[in-house]
């Protein structure tokens, strides 16, 4: 039993160690960089602070989950332990019972030894016998007497030495036992609670890399509405940007806001044949469509009825009149509901722009009055109320909940795969059977260079480099300052170091030139999960989460991958990405 109890202790202490080295490490790195202030942090220090208490958490989960198992069976050894001393306990308490007769005994067995020996001493024994025969027969008998009395009491004395002894153990082993179980409650808590603290910390730094990333992103002036003309994005492929040697794009499949009505997929439904109410069920969750009206106040442009808000708006191209005007009808239903929504049934007011829905002061006219007209006051409706029915103008071949890009919950949006067969299997399948597959902004890279034919085609030693800068921050998180887009200001006021320094700081592990990129993707959410990058002999991998926000950390110009979302602990979420060659 004491093996069992010191192996308890062992292990215990042994995980007691690790989670204090493996928690207070990271800790004291996130700590360095002053991640409890994300306020006065620029962007490359909240990366790092993100990447530093994303590691932090994820090797904390990572260690307690082995440590958890291992103290499940250590709980499993004190309660073997526990159960233990109460039989030693009573065995104990048995054997001071047995011992009362055996003192008995023991008083009774000394007292005759004494008088035996004090009697039968060899002088007086001498005396008394009259042979040589039966001296002889006394002497035998009295030392065999003797010797039954000796065993009696030693026997005795060990027995009570035993049990004493054993007590004594006991009760040791009671209080070392208490002093583990008070310990074994107490360690994987703190492991719990650090790491919801890390969490948290985690979400704040996200919310202000958002905010940093988002003022990037806008420069690109993505385009949110199929009725636009804004270039966004465009494929490359096929197209030479004039220099030599391996070229890399990184194509992503629809626009950042993902959730709703997909315009070009509404298109490509109604194409297909499909009808305005099955088109609007394929992209929201809804009771009824019922006719309602209000007046909505547009700001700087005076109030209209419902109907005549909506002829105003610009948010397709009038020429989609496939199927009975099907398209049309089904933004003109999703543009009213989501008008009653934003202003609560007309109590307050809504945008012009893109951030609410193109709006016009001259109606629109054609194909598109007469869908509003068809359908004149209809809406989506959930619980009796309108539905905030956001849209956009490609979704890439998916379909979101609000929830799954960082925004509230809903109940009207939905996750659904936007394909012909309503599954995925690979790049291809959704390239070839995504209803938005018609979509100029489905499948392109965005951002581009005018010295490259306005590509966004990087090259082998460029890709390297948006590598080199990700693996040094992983490596020294002090550097951050250094790792901004070379080709722009350093936002921190100090060196923005080259790709030559960043190599020279990464030493042997660092990349001259990339051979290969590869992208794994989870076809079913229709996200990027891992970037594999293979040159110089050696190859890693990198979640594509990580991966993407040092890409657009460094990537050259306005070259970009625009993030989903955010992921349930606040970091940045990647979308379906994918690279060609």
């Amino acid at each position: 039993m004491k093996r069992v109890l010191v192996l308890v202790f062992s292990s215990f202490f042994l995980i007691l160690f690790l989670l204090f080295f493996l928690l207070n490490t990271n800790f004291v790195n996130a700590q360095n960089t002053d991640c409890n202030n994300p306020s006065s942090l620029d962007l490359d220090k909240i990366n790092i602070c993100l990447d530093e208490l994303n590691r932090a958490k994820e090797q904390s989960e990572k260690a307690t989950k082995p440590l958890e198992d291992q103290l499940k069976a250590i709980q499993d050894r004190v309660k073997f332990i526990e159960n233990d001393l109460v039989v030693k306990e009573k065995n104990i308490e048995e054997g001071y019972k047995k011992l009362e007769k055996q003192q008995q005994i023991l008083a009774r067995t000394i007292r005759d030894y004494y008088i035996k020996s004090y009697y039968n001493s060899p002088f007086l024994i001498l005396l008394t016998a009259n042979t040589a025969s039966e001296l002889t027969q006394i002497l035998g008998y009295q030392r065999a007497t003797a010797d039954r009395d000796k065993t009696i009491i030693l026997n005795i004395a060990i027995a009570v030495t035993g049990l004493e002894e054993r007590k004594r153990d006991l009760e040791s082993e009671k209080k070392e036992i208490v002093l583990v179980k008070e310990k074994l409650d107490k360690i994987v808590g703190e492991a719990k609670t650090y790491q919801a603290t890390l969490s948290g910390k985690i979400a704040q730094l996200s919310q202000r890399q958002q905010e940093i990333l988002a003022q990037r992103l806008a420069a690109l002036n993505i385009p949110r509405s199929a009725g636009t003309g804004a270039r966004g994005c465009s494929s490359d492929i096929g197209k030479d940007p004039g220099f030599s040697g391996s070229k890399f794009g990184f194509f992503t499949y629809g626009v950042p806001n993902r959730v709703g009505l997909n315009q070009y997929g509404a298109w490509g439904r109604a194409k297909a044949g499909q009808g305005y109410e099955q088109i609007l069920r394929a992209y929201y969750n809804f009771d009824s469509i019922e006719r309602k009206d209000a007046t909505i106040n547009v700001d700087g442009n005076g109030s209209y009825s419902l109907d005549e808000y909506t002829k105003r708006i610009y948010e397709v191209p009038d020429s989609w009149a496939d199927n009975d005007l099907a398209t049309l009808k089904a933004q003109a239903i999703a543009a009213r509901s989501y008008a009653l929504a934003y202003t609560n049934n007309g109590q307050g007011s809504i945008c012009t722009t893109e951030q609410c829905q193109v709006f016009k002061p001259e109606p629109k006219g054609g194909n598109w009055e007469q869908a509003v007209n068809a359908t004149s006051g209809l809406v989506m409706v959930q619980g009796g109320a309108a539905i905030k029915a956001w849209f956009s103008s490609t979704h890439g071949g998916y379909v979101f909940n609000s929830g799954d890009i960082g925004w509230s919950g809903t109940t009207f949006t939905k996750n659904a795969v936007d394909t012909t067969s309503g599954s995925v299997g690979g790049f291809s399948d959704v390239k070839d059977n995504a209803y938005d597959k018609d979509s100029p902004w489905f499948y392109c890279d965005w951002g581009s260079r005018s010295q490259y034919n306005g590509t966004a085609w990087l090259k082998s030693e460029e890709v390297a480099d948006i590598v080199n800068v990700l693996l040094l921050a992983q490596k020294d998180s002090s550097l951050s300052n250094h790792l901004y887009q070379t080709d722009k200001p350093n936002p921190a006021g100090t060196e923005t170091w080259s790709a030559d320094r960043v190599r020279q700081e990464l030493g042997s592990s660092a990349y001259n030139n990339i051979s290969d990129v590869s992208v794994s993707a989870d076809f079913g959410s229709g996200r990027s999960t891992t970037v594999t990058v293979s040159g110089d002999g050696k190859s890693n991998s990198f979640p594509a989460d990580i991966f993407v926000t040092y890409f657009d950390l460094r990537a050259p110009a306005t070259i970009y991958i625009p993030q989903l979302g955010k992921n349930s602990n606040g970091s940045l979420k990647a979308p379906l990405f994918n690279v060609e060659r």
